[in-house]
């Protein structure tokens, strides 16, 4: 059952949906081709938080599921998280809810895990867009270590105060008007709402896990027909644009757009000229 787009709320999306394995979080609008709208990693995160405007816009043409992964939100935990398992919890949900093949739109840890199902389970994914994203590897332009968008995820983990989101959603966006005090605070009442599953992303990443699936997966995109649309923000802090740069020289079929003056959010900093991308990349590829 799908909400008519007329009544778009996170209320009205909303859904608990058990699979073989996993009782996932989704918002679900709109009629059409499948499209699943993957969050990124961060205290707090959801589908809808993540989402909310290009779920409003996109569900007029598509079957938007904006899903919440195991590991946030209303979501189960997960003892272990690597990108296959969130791989194989996305499978089991499209698996439940009849979905046979569907778009990947995936922001961060998002893009990961459609590159893995991309490359695992090539019949599954009509098309994928990634967003702050892209292939890890050697880096030229990039500093080493921790970015500084990584550091304070681990810091906003650590300790989920409004003050640590406050930090964390200035790093994200480009434009301060986007990181307001309301966000900080929704992301730490969503963080501190479900303790387990800090501590247990705290558990994974440090145990080295957690990108278990990711690197190997991007690898494997240099033999990939999935028609890819790359996206990111010239002012990313947290995910540097050179892997999109590189994975766009890597991908056969791919395009890569870059917005100036645009953070780590481009689906929601640059909502209207995404949604209008997005849109007509799905329609005509």
């Amino acid at each position: 059952m799908t909400t008519a787009t007329t009544d778009i709320s996170n209320e009205s999306t909303y859904r608990l949906i058990d699979t073989a394995d996993y009782r996932i979080q989704i918002n679900e609008a709109g009629q059409g081709h499948p499209l699943l709208l993957i969050h990124g990693t961060g205290p707090g995160a959801t589908g809808w938080s993540n989402f909310e405007p290009n779920i409003r816009a996109l569900s007029s043409s598509f079957h938007c599921i904006a899903v919440t992964m195991p590991g946030w939100g209303d979501s189960c935990e997960q003892s272990v998280a690597t990108g296959r398992d969130q791989g194989r919890a996305t499978l089991q949900l499209m698996d439940t809810l009849g979905i046979d093949r569907a778009a990947i739109i995936g922001n961060s840890m998002g893009g990961g895990i459609g590159t893995i199902i991309a490359t695992e389970h090539r019949e599954r994914v009509s098309h994928l867009v990634t967003m702050g994203a892209g292939i890890w590897g050697v880096n030229v332009m990039t500093p080493s270590g921790l970015s500084e968008g990584i550091q304070l995820i681990f810091d906003t983990y650590e300790d989920p105060s409004p003050e640590n989101f406050q930090k964390l959603v200035r790093v994200m966006c480009f434009d301060p008007s986007f990181a307001t005090r309301e966000l900080a605070e929704q992301r730490s009442r969503n963080a501190l709402a479900t303790p387990e599953h800090l501590k247990n992303w705290l558990e994974v990443m440090r145990s080295g896990l957690g990108a278990t699936g990711f690197a190997e997966a991007s690898q494997k995109m240099a033999h990939s027909d999935v028609p890819t649309l790359i996206i990111h923000g010239r002012d990313d802090r947290t995910v540097h644009f050179e892997l999109s740069m590189r994975a766009h020289a890597v991908i056969p079929d791919s395009r890569l757009l870059m917005f100036n003056r645009c953070g780590h959010w481009a689906q929601l900093e640059h909502a209207d000229e995404f949604n209008t991308t997005v849109k007509h990349f799905l329609e005509t590829r």
